[in-house]
């Protein structure tokens, strides 16, 4: 198949395309702007794809805001399938802008829905976010759990969630996995691509760069959250595990199955201080950690209900062990 992955240079779209080239034959067209991702992921990707000497990888580097120019891509290429990383995810700058939110996560998202409907891209994987779930009614979350989004970042994807499903509602041909990523940390096992999002606020992505001296210290944003410690707690999942879920959800699609929502995480989960106490071991490294005040649309406690994607799709994750995410994330931090 023709696979058009728009945010194919970005942290969690690079590594779901090398699995594509590593593990399938299918060719992978990356759509991406890189204004987060980076020309040397496309340089190793094209490094990947010619040592597997399987699928095919090209380039288009546009803005999704361009809906002229991605619609010349779809009317000169012919895509059999849309995977659709591209998207702003930064919760307190939702919070403060969230017109980029949702004209970037949910008008572009739109039209590229559209697209698909008009030159027949018939499967679509969605990158969600458990931040659709805002302070969650149960624990551990399962899919079918109330939607409540306590920021636009989160509304924004639940918004694009929603035209997804009206449009496959009404048109049969057109079928979607929506996954749900609870917390994604870490790098690729080999240590060939990883997170190089600027100014990241991602906890262990953070903690790394402050044990790699990075940063000279980091912060802990809220001490009185209702867990055990009063720190927020997380589901953290290595970034492989969440690709391979990606390759299993876009099999599912072309063995013909229906349409569905996944949670994508490891069904546990750590605190704020317990993750900072892992990195500072594996590092070796005392870090100074300073206390703040609590970030607006932080909700306390996120862990998933994994039961459905390991059920339905036979997914399993391989990485499920904070160390290898705290080690992972630190050896890319020294490698770049």
């Amino acid at each position: 198949m023709n696979i058009l992955v728009t945010g194919g240079a970005g942290y969690i779209g690079s590594h779901v395309v090398k699995q594509l080239l590593e593990e399938t034959d299918h060719d992978v067209i990356i759509l991406d702007n890189l204004s987060t991702g980076h020309q040397k992921t496309l340089d190793t990707l094209e490094e990947i794809a010619l040592h597997s000497k399987r699928g095919d990888l090209r380039f288009y580097r546009a803005d999704l805001a361009n809906f002229g120019e991605i619609e010349k891509i779809f009317l000169t290429n012919r895509f059999d399938a849309l995977l659709h990383f591209a998207a702003s995810i930064v919760v307190p700058e939702s919070v403060e802008n969230p017109l980029k939110y949702y004209m970037n996560n949910t008008v572009n998202t739109t039209n590229l829905i559209r697209l698909c409907n008009e030159y027949g891209v018939g499967k679509m994987i969605f990158s969600s976010t458990a931040a659709v779930y805002g302070e969650p009614s149960e624990i551990p979350v399962k899919e079918s759990t109330e939607k409540k989004p306590i920021n636009p970042y989160g509304m924004s994807k639940l918004m694009s969630e929603t035209v997804i499903q009206d449009t496959a509602a009404a048109n049969s041909a057109f079928k979607y996995v929506i996954l749900r990523y609870f917390n994604v940390a870490g790098a690729d096992i080999a240590n060939r691509i990883g997170q190089s999002f600027p100014n990241a606020t991602h906890l262990i992505k953070v903690a790394a760069q402050t044990a790699t001296a990075a940063r000279s210290e980091m912060s802990i944003f809220g001490t009185d959250y209702d867990t055990p410690d009063g720190t927020c707690i997380r589901d953290y999942i290595h970034v492989d595990d969440l690709a391979s879920a990606h390759i299993r959800a876009l099999d599912y699609l072309t063995a013909g199955n229906e349409s569905t929502i996944f949670n994508v995480g490891y069904g546990h989960g750590f605190s704020v201080t317990e993750v900072i106490a892992t990195m500072k071991e594996v590092s070796g490294i005392d870090f100074t950690v300073n206390y703040a005040p609590k970030r607006a649309g932080d909700p306390a406690l996120l862990i998933s209900d994994n039961s459905k994607i390991k059920n339905l799709l036979g997914w399993q994750p391989r990485y499920d062990d904070l160390k290898i995410i705290c080690q992972t994330a630190l050896a890319w931090e020294k490698h770049i």
